[in-house]
């Protein structure tokens, strides 16, 4: 057993959460890291203007915004998509990934909701989704025939998903939150081309790091149940062939 997935079993045994009380603390957790993050950093501004030096507030159309604002939707969405899978397997390393995505990514909106209140920027942007990422020719370019950010899951997938069962369930959230990640590395990737605020850049670097460990566990699992890893750049299920488990008759619904 590799070191991932040892370290994953562990969490899995130690974790006290369940999914219920996950969803009824998710709210108050999110605005607790909100507030401490806010706090924190406003501390750390205070002392820097003590020591002589200005705060560098970012733009609301910069990259560090831009970012902000759409990473904590896209953590949003692998939160939700999280939550659901805990409640329909007892793989306890699928389990452990899942409780990993639901703390950290949970924990990150918030960092990143607290940026933007202390920039005195707005939560939301009349600009369309990516848009800081368009000087590089791509950014809104890059956007989904319906709008969606790359890698983010279509409300056919998720209704699928909240059907399914078993291991089918299993294989479909696999494939979903392997694709999720690849497009999240890639904003990350982008920010860090873009910034050198070094708390911006320090989470980017966190979400590239870690992200990229959870594709390869979950590209384990995926092997071990027979069915496909999505490629890069992949953003229908559909797409990937018929995989153990997976009756895209029934699943569909009437």
């Amino acid at each position: 057993m590799n070191e991932y997935a040892a370290a994953s079993e562990r969490r899995a045994r130690d974790a006290a959460y369940d999914v219920p009380i996950l969803r009824r603390r998710s709210a108050r957790v999110i605005a607790w890291v909100s507030a401490a993050v806010v706090v924190s950093v406003l501390l750390m501004a205070v002392g820097y203007v003590v020591r002589g030096g200005s705060v560098d507030t970012p733009a609301t159309e910069s990259a560090e915004a831009g970012f902000a604002r759409d990473m904590q939707i896209h953590h949003a969405q692998a939160v939700e998509m999280a939550l659901t899978i805990r409640d329909k397997t007892s793989d306890p390393e699928l389990r452990a990934v899942a409780y990993d995505i639901i703390t950290t990514q949970q924990h990150q909106i918030g960092q990143m909701y607290a940026w933007l209140n202390q920039w005195g920027l707005p939560q939301s942007s009349s600009e369309p989704a990516m848009l800081w990422m368009a000087d590089a020719g791509s950014g809104h370019d890059m956007l989904l025939p319906d709008g969606r950010m790359p890698g983010m899951a279509s409300s056919a997938d998720l209704s699928r998903l909240s059907r399914l069962e078993g291991v089918a369930a299993e294989v479909l959230f696999l494939q979903l939150m392997i694709t999720h990640h690849q497009a999240g590395i890639d904003m990350a990737q982008a920010l860090l081309s873009r910034s050198d605020r070094p708390e911006v850049t320090r989470l980017a670097e966190a979400i590239e790091k870690s992200q990229a460990l959870e594709i390869t566990a979950m590209e384990n699992m995926l092997a071990t149940r027979g069915a496909p890893a999505p490629s890069p750049g992949t953003d229908d299920t559909d797409d990937m062939g018929d995989m153990p488990g997976m009756d895209h008759s029934s699943s569909e619904g009437p």
